[in-house]
């Protein structure tokens, strides 16, 4: 529909549909504040349910805002059956800026519902336009209020996740914390729908329990999504490469694999041909072998079972580089990444290799690691 704050606006079909059922269920309630408006009391009841959505919007455009000055690129803003979301490249880069953004979209709604309400008081007792603006202040009222619960997927929960996030120095923990709270406020307000009803001596009206029916299974779903995803950032949390790090030894490529000794047995007979550019100490913790140029860089990776595959009277003429598996240029990773940045690492190399060097901070090859073992690795966190 067009941009805001450097990004496109996107109204998804359900928005229509959302505004038919808005519009049904306003429509009693406009024609009995206003008897004579009869069969134009529906253009008013659509118009209270557009002004609904036009609050949506400005409450996702305050989120948008704000997000762009703490730098995070803004790539969506929609509008939906369900009200709305701002789609952003990555999430908040720390708890303050977390916090800004999460309860920028609220105070937009609050400041509205405020605006509404003042201007609601200078209209005529019982007109339209106090008709019109009284509906606004409620419903923007509503929907900052609401947003700031503290659980997630609402604005609050974001709060609440940046709160647990600067005590402990670690988002994952504040996400499924938030999560967990979501998940409580959905069964809380299916139990408001029906039980408030009961306690009070009168039937739960339907209407009212189907919209609480959807808004806990929103709440429920965005709330469980939430404990997914905060798992899944502890598993990356913890990821560290120098403990998924196979110990390799460095070795020069222009070898033979005479030269290499016995790789059946502990690595301790393996040769410190580079001397001081060997990754580790000769021993049984050395586990691979990595071939390095002249100057260090690793090239390829000793293929154990094509090195005991060569028969031992031709290991002595059959060069090293006959038994590797080349290692792209320009894909080692540094042994001593941790959480996040070891898995965009990883992520960059497995892109044109499944297996990478490791080097230290000095850039010597100390090992081997497997993408693969970083993906068991995340797996087993969730």
């Amino acid at each position: 529909m067009g941009r805001a704050a450097g990004a496109p606006v996107v109204v998804s079909p359900g928005w229509l549909l959302g505004v038919v059922l808005l519009t049904y269920l306003a429509e009693p309630r406009v024609l009995a504040f206003s008897p004579e408006l009869g069969a134009a009391a529906y253009l008013v009841a659509a118009g209270v349910a557009g002004m609904l959505f036009v609050s949506v919007f400005l409450h996702e455009l305050g989120h948008a805002l704000v997000a762009r000055r703490h730098g995070v690129v803004v790539h969506e803003l929609a509008v939906t059956l369900l009200g709305g979301h701002t789609r952003m490249a990555a999430a908040a880069p720390s708890p303050g800026a977390g916090v800004a953004i999460a309860v920028a979209g609220p105070a937009v709604n609050l400041a509205l519902a405020a605006a509404a309400w003042a201007a609601a008081q200078l209209a005529a007792p019982g007109s339209l336009a106090s008709l019109l603006l009284g509906s606004a202040a409620l419903t923007n009222g509503f929907v900052g209020v609401f947003n700031l619960l503290p659980g997630l997927p609402l604005d609050g929960g974001r709060v609440l996740e940046a709160v647990v996030w600067k005590r402990t120095g670690r988002r994952g923990p504040g996400t499924v914390a938030a999560g967990w709270v979501g998940r409580i406020l959905a069964v809380g307000v299916i139990l408001w729908a029906v039980g408030s009803p009961l306690v009070a001596g009168r039937q739960p009206d339907i209407t009212t329990v189907v919209w609480a029916a959807l808004l806990g299974s929103f709440l429920w779903s965005g709330g469980a999504e939430a404990i997914r995803a905060g798992r899944s950032e502890q598993s990356v949390e913890r990821v560290d490469l120098a403990v998924l790090t196979r110990p390799a030894r460095a070795v020069p490529i222009d070898g033979t694999v005479a030269s290499l000794g016995d790789l059946g047995g502990a690595d301790r007979h393996l040769p410190d041909a580079f001397g001081g550019l060997s990754g580790l100490p000769l021993g049984p913790s050395a586990t691979e072998v990595v071939l390095v140029a002249v100057d260090g860089s690793p090239v390829a990776y000793l293929d154990r079972s094509a090195v005991q595959a060569v028969p031992p009277a031709h290991r002595a003429a059959t060069p090293l580089h006959a038994v590797a598996v080349p290692l792209p240029p320009g894909t080692s990773v540094p042994g001593w990444l941790t959480g996040a940045a070891a898995v965009q690492a990883v992520g960059a190399a497995a892109r044109t290799t499944p297996v990478m060097a490791v080097v230290d901070q000095s850039g010597r090859v100390v090992g081997l690691l497997r993408a693969q073992d970083v993906i068991s690795a995340l797996r087993a966190g969730t």
